[in-house]
């Protein structure tokens, strides 16, 4: 039953199509050893939210990779023409609509430079699909971040294990099978505390949201993509440590601070954070990762699925809000109107 007035109920296809992402499982080791024979570096590629997707599998590749991995804005990747891009390289894109130009622009001229490139996006239909070697889905418009974060994860955990990482991939495809139940569960756990942020926060005029390590991802899209776009509310994210060296002299005893808290080797930045912001804000909120049950993830694969469940809670905090603010996330001003 929905406690809350206005508040959109979860997707009832959650489960199923979590689920179905976990299921291609296969075709993605099939797809990832082929990939991996030659490989010299890795690029993950995209805009926006499908950027922030990203997050978690580079911290991954950045811990446990023998091969250098570049994390990069779409449009930036095609300025640049990193010099290492070549016969060798895998090259991941992902985008939601398929229609990105930045993105398909990055796909079209890494094929034409010998590179293999892996795409994640809705359907088969979209624009991106034909510009990619292989191509995963999920077919969802409700339900996005946790298959498509899973089918990136599971790729790239592939890829490492074909590089010969030293992971326990036994428990990270275990993790992985969790998801799809875990987080249904996680999301109605956290009703009440993202009600509860949604209402205090609401109003803001600004809002400083802080993440860290494979969480960055969940944190920035949360402060770009639902409150500046979706919710046109003036929002600014930091990397947690780094407000710390400078940023956090605006903190005043009503400054308003939102913390995405992982349970991976970043957590301890986010605690010293978080201790600085008690003392000096009241207006300190914090959305924790270990505060959910995670039924069938092993205790050892907290930190790594962590980052997805933040990413899910996100998306269902960007509902309370759309409930307390009346204004739809779905609304725009410029985005698909207008020339930009």
């Amino acid at each position: 039953m929905n406690r809350y007035p206005n508040l959109v109920p979860t997707d009832v296809d959650f489960r199923r199509i979590t689920e179905a992402a976990v299921e291609q499982g296969e075709r993605i080791r099939q797809v990832a050893k082929a990939a991996a024979d030659g490989m010299r570096n890795l690029f993950l590629i995209g805009c926006g939210g499908s950027l922030n997707d990203f997050s978690a599998a580079s911290y991954q590749c950045d811990r446990s990779a023998g091969f250098p991995t570049f994390c990069l804005n779409s449009e930036e990747f095609n300025r640049r023409r990193p010099a290492l891009l070549g016969s060798g390289s895998v090259v991941l894109v992902a985008s939601h609509n398929g229609t990105t130009g930045e993105t398909i622009e990055a796909a079209r001229w890494s094929r034409s430079a010998g590179a293999r490139v892996i795409g994640f996006t809705k359907d088969e239909t979209t624009k991106l699909a034909p510009e990619c070697d292989e191509v995963f889905t999920y077919h969802s418009d409700r339900t996005i971040l946790a298959p498509k974060q899973v089918l990136i994860g599971l790729m790239v955990t592939a890829l490492l294990r074909e590089a010969g990482a030293k992971l326990d991939f036994a428990a990270l495809e275990q993790a992985f099978a969790a998801v799809p139940a875990a987080f249904e569960l996680a999301v109605q756990e956290a009703e009440a505390r993202l009600h509860e942020i949604a209402t205090d926060f609401a109003a803001e005029t600004l809002t400083y949201v802080l993440s860290a390590g494979p969480n960055q991802g969940a944190g920035y899209g949360f402060a770009m993509c639902y409150l500046m776009e979706m919710q046109w509310k003036h929002a600014s994210w930091f990397n947690a440590n780094e407000f710390l060296h400078g940023a956090f002299e605006v903190v005043q005893p009503d400054t308003a601070v939102l913390l995405f808290k992982g349970e991976d080797e970043t957590r301890p930045v986010i605690n010293r954070v978080e201790a600085f912001l008690n003392k000096n804000t009241r207006r300190c909120r914090v959305i924790d990762s270990m505060d959910y049950s995670l039924p069938g993830v092993p205790a050892s694969m907290r930190g790594d699925i962590s980052p997805l469940l933040l990413s899910t809670l996100s998306k269902r905090l960007a509902e309370h809000y759309q409930a307390v603010t009346g204004h739809s996330l779905t609304d725009r001003r410029y985005m698909f109107k207008t020339t930009y």
